[in-house]
Order: C-alpha cells, then structure tokens, then sequence
C-alpha cells in the first residue's frame, strides 16, 4: 500500500541532520524525494564509522527513500537542472543561510515568481529578519541560544549540550509539520508559499513550554524553571543491579510506593500528601527514592512497581537496544540488506497508520546514484546527460 503522502514531490537541497531527517520522515510517509548534493556529498557522508567511503552511517539513517543527485549548483547548467526539478516539485526544503540561498537563485521572491505554487521550506539557525540571520548555527549553538545549555547549568551545575543532536532533531520534526500544513494550503489553493523555521526561535519555544513557568504571568509569579525537572536529584537511580527510573508521580503513588518499599512510616508523610506540598519537597522525594533503590533488583522494582501501578521503567542501554525485546518486537530496530554497505540496522518508523503505512522502500543511495535517471526523467536526452558528467556538472 502506498504511503499516506504518496504523490507529493520534495526535493531536499539540505544538509548535515535538520533537513534531510525531515525529507526522509516525509519520504518514510510515502513522499518521493529527491536528494540534492554537491558533487563531493552532504558532509554526514564523510561521518564515522564507514565501511565504504561517502556511506557512514548518519548518512545511512537520515536518507533512507531517497533517489540521490549530485550537481554542481555553482555552475549555470547545474543550477538550470536544479529548476527543471523545481518545475515538477511540490516542496522545496532548505537549510541555508540567506546569503548562500541568494547565490543560488533561491531568495523567496525569486522563488515565489519563478516557481509561483512550490512550497519552500526554510531552515536556519535564526529568523530571516534578524541580525544573526547570516550566522553558522550548528546544534551546539543553538542549544546555547535557546536557553537548554541554561537549563542544563541550573540542573546538573555543569553548561553543558544534551548529549543528542536535540536541536537538529526537534526542529527537523517541526519541518514536518509546517510543511504538511503548508501542503495542504497547497492542494486547497494551488498557491505556494515561503515557510521559515528558525532553529532557535523553535527550540527556545519548545523549551518555554514548561520552563517558561512562573514568568507566563505578568508581573511573575515565581521563577523560571520547571520545578519538577530542575530539582535536586531528578534522574535515574541505582539499583541493587542496574539503573532505573522509579517516578511516584502522585501523591498516591508516593504512599503506594513507601508501602510497598517497607516505609510504612513515609508513606503518610506530610512532604508528599498533596500536589503542591510534593512540588515543595521534590528534593527530598528524589533523596528518598535514591535511598531506597538499592535495596532491591531492577526486576523487583520492575515487579513491585506494577503491581502498585507506580510509573517505573529499567534504564535502557542504547548498546542493549538491538535486542532488547520492546524494540524489536515493534520493528522500530531491523535488520536489511543495502546494495554497498550489506547487512545493516534500519530505525523504522515509530508512527503506525491503519491504511498508508509508513516505512522503508529504499536505503540511502549512494552519491550521484539515481542522478541520470532523474534528468531522464526531465526530459534530458543521453547525450545531454553525458555533456553534464564531462563537464563536471552532474557527478555520478
């Protein structure tokens, strides 16, 4: 069966993670995407580890149900290519800076006359109207623009970045979304537009959703910082054989939790018999818990904690994750073969649909891969194509 966004034609001219994580999410939906590289390759293909150069294995999990083109934007037939791709797309997804956008050709208003119903999906580290609009923004940066390296100060007392590419991620996500909104605009009107995602703008709203917090009122009404997850001890706890998060999130679960612990003098404590009195003593709850976890094994907790409904998980190692059987039991972590690399793992999906499943068609391609095949397509004769590859044009 087709994807639910089978028919709907996107060409990526992104890089790095933020782009083309959003263009193979749309391609896992069922969308045909057309990935455009320089002739040397997005640089996640230069990434480590490899087995084949221009293969690593980022590039292997943000490009799967792609076709690969490789041209030489800098040159006038490259980027007359690069129209003609246009010319039959519905979405264009970008993760450039203004100025570099300019000397493609792609400024919106030249976009928006030149291809009047494409939809141009914008990325980059801050608004187009700012004055850091033309500055390199990787995750780091924005992590730190955003408030997150904050956050991370105030919780652990070290400024550190999540160890994640959060921000690349996060607002590869709202790529997504704005896109499919702007789609159906698409479809409702034949108009296209420009959308911008800003990387700080979305990660600082994302961050602000809790953490904005005392300051949503005017004048506040208390700090910044969601109490929860900013107090003393919110993290995992060691058991009497592993890590786990034990998390009575309730007063409810506070007393279930001591009394089935053997605590029966906790369980009735005052510090935990209301919402705003557990809100007030978190620090000491997380101190307790601390306390407390080591005395049993994780599948203890594992089974006390069910059968007192008291929200628990084991910590999951990400080097345990290709057998643990949650994750293989859903597919989300499979073995395939691809046509270079051989036997890898595929991170599917997470998203179930009834009738359009999502999923995966084709593996990443190599660089240049389908580059002949797609200007075929175009309406570019053999002879044409063979002058671009001479010429240092089309890559293959």
């Amino acid at each position: 069966m087709s994807g639910a966004l089978h028919g709907l034609r996107v060409v990526d001219l992104a890089s790095v993670v933020m782009g083309p994580y959003a263009c193979q999410i749309l391609g896992d939906l069922g969308a045909e995407v057309v990935k455009v590289e320089p002739p040397a390759g997005d640089m996640t293909r230069r990434t480590l580890p490899q087995r084949n150069p221009g293969m690593g294995a980022l590039a292997l999990n943000v490009n799967r149900n792609k076709r690969s083109v490789a041209l030489d934007l800098k040159t006038d037939a490259g980027r007359a290519v690069l129209d003609d791709l246009l010319d039959s797309a519905d979405v264009l997804v970008t993760n450039m800076r203004p100025g570099a956008l300019e000397r493609l050709g792609l400024a919106p208003d030249r976009v928006s006359q030149r291809f009047p119903r494409l939809v141009h999906v914008r990325a980059q580290g801050f608004r187009s109207d700012s004055e850091l609009a033309d500055r390199a923004a990787y995750d780091e940066i924005v992590q730190a623009s955003s408030g997150m390296v904050d956050l991370m100060r105030r919780a652990t007392g070290t400024a550190s970045y999540a160890p994640t590419i959060l921000a690349d991620k996060v607002c590869a996500l709202t790529i997504v979304y704005a896109t499919l909104a702007a789609v159906i605009h698409q479809r409702a009107t034949g108009e296209g537009q420009l959308v911008e995602v800003p990387m700080t703008d979305t990660l600082l709203a994302f961050n602000l959703v809790e953490h904005l917090s005392g300051h949503t009122f005017v004048p506040a009404e208390g700090p910044t910082g969601f109490n929860r997850s900013m107090a003393a001890g919110h993290e995992a706890v060691a058991t009497k054989d592993g890590w786990a998060c034990i998390l009575p999130y309730t007063p409810r679960d506070v007393a279930a939790f001591f009394t089935a612990a053997g605590r029966d003098d906790l369980a009735a404590d005052e510090r935990f018999a209301s919402s705003p009195a557990m809100a007030a003593h978190q620090p000491d709850l997380y101190a307790l818990i601390r306390e407390i976890a080591p005395g049993r094994t994780t599948e203890q907790w594992a089974a006390l904690c069910a059968e007192h409904s008291i929200p628990f998980a084991p910590v999951l190692a990400v080097d345990d994750a290709e057998n643990d059987p949650y994750v293989t039991g859903g597919g989300l972590l499979t073995e395939a073969e691809h046509p270079t690399e051989g036997r890898y793992r595929s991170i599917g999906s997470p998203v179930r649909f009834g009738a359009t499943p999502a999923g995966m068609r084709s593996p990443a391609p190599n660089l240049g891969a389908d580059g002949a095949d797609v200007l075929r397509e175009l309406g570019r004769t053999e002879d044409e194509i063979a002058a671009l590859v001479e010429q240092g044009v089309l890559a293959r």
